[in-house]
This record gives structure tokens, C-alpha cells and sequence, in this order.
């Protein structure tokens, strides 16, 4: 799917995110953690952890292994790739990642 195609659901003003934390969202039906690190970059990926279940990851810690942006998991400490979902330690464990755009000051977010 391309971007034009997809649906678009605004979750947030730009500002409700603090830089480098995130915030939980509920994006037709799924929960999401839309993640801003640094004043200008948005990156949103499931936000139920999958090895507890519990959704938490939008309260994990931002942060980078090598050139990967990550978030830690609160429970497991496991660290998802932000761009891509990937679980560095348990790859079993990825979760999805979703498309994110920024349109008059509103995060907007994409899920497949």
C-alpha cells in the first residue's frame, strides 16, 4: 500500500509528545505507541508488548543500539527497532511498525 492509500487516524497534536517519550493511542482498534524522538521525528509500533501481553511500550525508554533507534520494553527490557518493529533479542517477539506523518501540527498514524 502506498501512503496516498492508506487510512490516516490523527491521534495527537505535535506538542502533546515531549520530545524523546511517547504516548499510547488507539488506532482502529489496535493500541499504538507513537514515539517522537528529538524535536521532528514520529515513529509509531504496536504498543502490546508481546512477550507479556500488557500494553506498555509507549513507557519504554528511547535510545539507540548501533544505528537503530529503539524503545526498551518496561516489562522484558526487550528493544524494538522503531522503524521497523524488530525485536533486537527475540526477533519472535517484533511487533508491527506503522506509518507516521505530521500534517498541520497533528500526528497522524497509519495501521495495515
Amino acid at each position: 500500500m502506498t501512503t496516498d492509500t492508506l487510512n490516516w487516524t490523527a491521534v495527537c497534536a505535535v506538542d502533546d509528545i515531549l520530545p524523546n517519550t511517547g504516548v499510547c493511542a488507539l488506532v482502529e482498534g489496535r493500541h499504538v505507541a507513537v514515539f517522537r524522538v528529538g524535536q521532528s521525528q514520529f515513529f509509531a509500533i504496536d504498543n502490546v508488548d508481546p512477550k507479556s501481553n500488557a500494553s506498555i511500550n509507549a513507557r519504554g525508554l528511547l535510545g539507540n543500539l548501533g544505528e537503530r533507534t529503539v524503545v526498551a520494553s518496561p516489562m522484558y527490557k526487550h528493544h524494538f527497532d522503531l522503524r521497523t518493529g524488530e525485536c533486537i533479542e527475540s526477533p519472535e517477539y517484533s511487533v508491527r511498525a506503522h506509518e507516521v506523518r505530521v500534517e498541520d501540527g497533528r500526528v497522524l498514524v497509519a495501521v495495515e
